[in-house]
């Protein structure tokens, strides 16, 4: 049985990828999404989804903007943002919005699964 099962939100295939592989070896169930519009019909799916990780910088619906629409219809599943870009105004209005957790890529494998861990254990049991 599964862990749980993951959306990840990225527009760089091979993050995508290294991410699903070390979430599945660990394992979780993984839907990979290139980009906001892509997640949100994941999650309009029907699909049990226990956690998103959303990259900040994507092109069409950008992080922020996703997180938005994330927290506006889906408020009980935790979002874990990932930028390659850090920036603590950024940081703060995504903590505003109800994010988990900020994390800076390059993200080390072993943190990103203590991480994942550690949020989905906070997460009430629906």
């Amino acid at each position: 049985m599964a862990k749980g099962t993951v959306l990840i939100v990225d527009d760089e295939p091979d993050v995508r990828a290294s991410i699903s592989i070390a979430l599945t070896n660990d394992g979780y169930d993984v839907i990979e999404a290139e980009e906001g519009e892509q997640a949100l019909e994941a999650l309009d799916s029907g699909q049990t989804i226990d956690l998103i990780l959303c990259d900040m910088y994507m092109p069409n619906v950008n992080g922020l903007e996703a997180v938005t629409l994330f927290r506006s219809s889906y408020q009980s599943i935790p979002v874990i943002v990932l930028t390659g870009k850090p920036d603590a105004q950024y940081a703060k209005r995504l903590f505003e919005q109800g994010v988990s957790v900020y994390l800076v890529k390059p993200l080390e494998q072993e943190a990103l699964l203590a991480t994942v861990h550690k949020v989905l254990q906070g997460k009430p049991k629906s």
